[in-house]
């Protein structure tokens, strides 16, 4: 199934699995910045990597935070 992410998916993913969102909180504009897109994208990015890659990526919300682990 990852052959069928997007570039940017694929980048995305990468970047959460090497990332420690413990230390430093997910920010969604942070990652818009970073790879040059839009919010918007980023939430569409991570939304479909929930759905193809299921088992890879955990997304939830505690405590106002949104928390994202990929593996």
């Amino acid at each position: 199934m990852a052959d069928d992410l997007t570039e940017l998916e694929a980048r995305l993913f990468e970047w959460i699995r090497a990332s420690d969102f413990e230390e430093v909180p997910w920010s969604t504009k942070s990652a818009a910045k970073s790879f040059k897109v839009t919010q918007d994208e980023i939430y569409e990015a991570v939304a479909s990597l929930s759905k193809k890659l299921p088992n890879n990526i955990q997304i939830y919300y505690e405590n106002g935070n949104v928390h994202i682990a990929a593996e």
